[in-house]
């Protein structure tokens, strides 16, 4: 017989899933935003001034750090699970 200790509470594992995946929608809805603003003013400056291009790639890549937040808290959410 299993001891009580070792037993997971199933609901509180389909609520873990939840949250993991809640975690990754924010932040791929929250990049998404941010980087559609930034992309079109992006677009705009390197028609203008392509020698900007570098510093405008940085702009452009610091939202996907939102995506990056996102997997690492639904990583350590499914990690409760297991």
């Amino acid at each position: 017989m299993a001891d009580a200790a070792t037993l997971v509470d199933v609901g509180s594992v389909g609520w873990i899933g939840v949250g993991a995946g809640l975690a990754m929608l924010g932040g791929a809805i929250g990049t998404g935003l941010a980087q559609s603003s930034v992309g079109a003013s992006a677009v705009g400056v390197i028609a203008e001034k392509p020698e900007e291009m570098s510093k405008l790639i940085l702009f452009y890549l610091i939202p996907e750090t939102l995506v990056v937040f996102g997997f690492v808290v639904a990583f350590l959410l499914i990690g409760k699970i297991v």
